[in-house]
C-alpha cells in the first residue's frame, strides 16, 4: 500500500497565537535580563567566596547564551507577526544565531 501526503499534521497558527507567542518571548527576555542582573550583583559582592564567584562567572556564560537564544526567537516571532513564513523567519533566526556563534568563536580564538 502506498502512503500519500495527507496534508499538514497540525493546523497553522492564527494571527492571535503568533502575537501571543511574540509577547511571551518578550517577557522571557525580561526574565533573562533580571537573571543577568542578579548574577552581576553576586560577582560584585565583596563577601562572596572564590568558589561562588567562579560559579557566577560560569552562570554568566549561560546567561549570555540564553540572551542570544531569546533574541533569535524574538527575531523569528517579529517576522511572523509581520506576515513572513515559518521558513523565511527560521532562516533569519538561524543567521542571527550563526553570527552570534561566529562572534563567540572569533573572541575565543583571540584569547
Amino acid at each position: 500500500m502506498i502512503k500519500r501526503y495527507s496534508g499538514p499534521k497540525s493546523t497553522p497558527l492564527t494571527e492571535e497565537e503568533i502575537k501571543g507567542k511574540y509577547k511571551e518571548i518578550q517577557e522571557e527576555l525580561q526574565i533573562v535580563l533580571e537573571w543577568k542582573k542578579e548574577e552581576e550583583e553576586k560577582i560584585k559582592d565583596p563577601k562572596a567566596s572564590p568558589q561562588k564567584k567562579s560559579a557566577t562567572k560560569r552562570a554568566l556564560k549561560k546567561v549570555a547564551r540564553r540572551i542570544d537564544t531569546v533574541k533569535g526567537q524574538i527575531i523569528y516571532w517579529k517576522l511572523r507577526v509581520q506576515g513572513q513564513s515559518h521558513f523565511r523567519a527560521g532562516i533569519e533566526m538561524n543567521e542571527y544565531w550563526e553570527s552570534c556563534n561566529n562572534k563567540k568563536n572569533s573572541e575565543h580564538k583571540d584569547i
